[in-house]
């Protein structure tokens, strides 16, 4: 999997002269040290590392790759992918232990100990990455190219301090994810989506078409699947608010939940799953399976891209038409962007009640104009009226999510599609977050308010499913309660 770089066939004795890593690493605008740390490009106010530092952290990447050179040449890699991941990591720790020993590496104890779970990783795992797969706090990992990568923590983006070795190691990496879900990266194919074991979501896309090096995107998933009343220890909505989302969840209204990217879609609509009663047979579609749905009857489905040939694509559209053969008693779809948005309208009309979908759209008016475009989109010759007939006909509810200018995520609506006056759709709020403006360290301060609604147009369909009461106390409470300050 590893070509040997750097040093040739055999790794030389003894560390790389301090004047060979300082003439590379002027170069460089950042550079991790041996203990991870990151110096990063400052500006002209801000004094920079000196020449000695910088030589210092290239001489650690400079003994990993002799090292790592070395162990190639010792282990056979062959017989190491046959023993369970505990025993392949102490085979190579006893291996790199030696080989320091041999050249007479100088290292201190916690170097030594970087170094052995770097190369670890390198060899069984997602290299330079893992740490940074290991953080909970981490949302969106991007790396562009082999020397610069970011991430996103609590909403803001900030250099990451990781490097890799080079731009050939860093595509090995991504050929190793993509390998797990069946797909390939490479000058043919270099565009790729793709899933981690754990579901987080995965784009890569390599030279050609990436100048400066491959580009890795990964949308982290947490460990722990959040709720609802995650959400409100968060402030992105209020226990009221909550309470209606659990209901229209229970009582299988069809959803629509809009935002833009990042906003935090697909997690509010794993959120609303979560009430779904057991005894519900649920079929899932999506590009790259990242839903964690908990209910014992569910059957996930995933999109398929075309081979070099250009055949064998299975789109979206492809997967919802077949849903509708497979009984299914909700339909959720990860994301709607094509021509499926018509059928997945068909399957809520016709009794699918309480599917849901996310789609990308910066208020609830704009996702039905949203619709009616990818309705248009894929041919179908319909009249305007026609299709925003059939989408009040279907769609019951949108939440619409946001990501705000401070990072922090919101459900700024939760809005009923209720009817139709001549050619125009007619929707009510029933609750929406107005911003108040910003504190002084540019958080922003809003409420969540209540518009007053007391029965809401789906009432008939609570009432069916003996919901009646705890939704008119939501709505009672919503209403006594203007909403604090968030």
């Amino acid at each position: 999997m590893f070509g040997k770089k750097g040093f040739g066939k055999k790794a030389t004795t003894g560390a790389v002269p301090a004047s060979a890593g300082a003439a590379r690493a002027e170069e460089k605008d950042s550079v991790p040290s041996a203990a991870g740390a990151t110096t990063s490009a400052a500006p002209n106010d801000v004094q920079q590392p000196s020449a000695a530092h910088r030589a210092r952290d290239e001489d650690y990447y400079d003994i990993k790759s002799e090292i790592f050179n070395a162990l190639i040449d010792a282990i056979d890699l062959t017989q190491l992918t046959q023993l369970d991941a505990e025993s392949a990591r102490e085979e190579i720790r006893d291996i790199v232990n030696d080989i320091i020993a041999i050249k007479d590496v100088a290292m201190s104890i916690a170097e030594q100990e970087e170094l052995l779970e770097d190369i670890c990783n390198d060899i069984l795992g997602y290299g330079p990455l893992e740490p940074l797969l290991a953080r909970d706090d981490i949302a969106d990992i991007m790396v562009n190219g082999a020397e610069r990568t970011f991430i996103e923590v609590n909403g803001k983006i900030e250099e990451a301090p990781i490097r890799f070795r080079d731009n050939t190691q860093l595509l090995n990496i991504c050929q190793r994810i993509v390998s797990q879900v069946g797909r390939r990266v490479d000058e043919a194919s270099p565009i790729c989506d793709a899933r981690l074991p754990d579901g987080s979501r995965v784009n890569v896309i390599a030279p050609p078409l990436a100048i400066d090096g491959p580009a890795l995107t990964i949308r982290k998933f947490k460990k722990d699947r959040l709720k609802l009343d995650d959400l409100v220890n968060f402030g992105s909505i209020t226990p009221e608010g909550a309470e209606i989302l659990k209901i229209i969840g229970r009582v299988r209204c069809n959803v629509l939940i809009s935002g833009g990217t990042g906003s935090g879609k697909t997690t509010l609509l794993n959120c609303l799953t979560g009430y779904i009663d057991n005894d519900e047979r649920i079929i899932t579609c999506e590009d790259a399976a990242e839903l964690q749905l908990q209910q014992p009857h569910v059957v996930r489905l995933e999109t398929r891209p075309p081979n070099l040939e250009g055949e064998g694509e299975i789109t979206m559209r492809d997967l919802v038409k077949n849903c509708l053969r497979m009984r299914p008693d909700r339909i959720i779809v990860g994301e709607v962007r094509g021509p499926e948005a018509f059928d997945l309208l068909q399957a809520m009309n016709t009794g699918h009640d309480g599917s849901m979908g996310t789609l990308h759209a910066n208020s609830p008016r704009e996702a039905i104009s949203r619709l009616e475009s990818m309705i248009t989109m894929g041919g179908f010759q319909l009249p305007t009226k026609t299709i925003r007939e059939m989408i009040v006909g279907s769609v019951d509810v949108i939440v619409q999510a946001s990501r705000l200018r401070d990072g922090s995520r919101k459900i700024t609506h939760i809005t009923e599609v209720v009817g139709m006056e001549g050619e125009v759709v007619i929707t009510q709020d029933l609750f929406v977050y107005e911003v108040q403006g910003e504190d002084a360290n540019g958080k922003v301060i809003g409420r969540h308010r209540a518009t007053g609604i007391t029965k809401p147009h789906f009432w008939d369909r609570a009432r069916y499913y003996g919901e009646e009461v705890r939704l008119a106390e939501a709505l009672e409470r919503a209403a006594d309660n203007a909403g604090d300050l968030l």
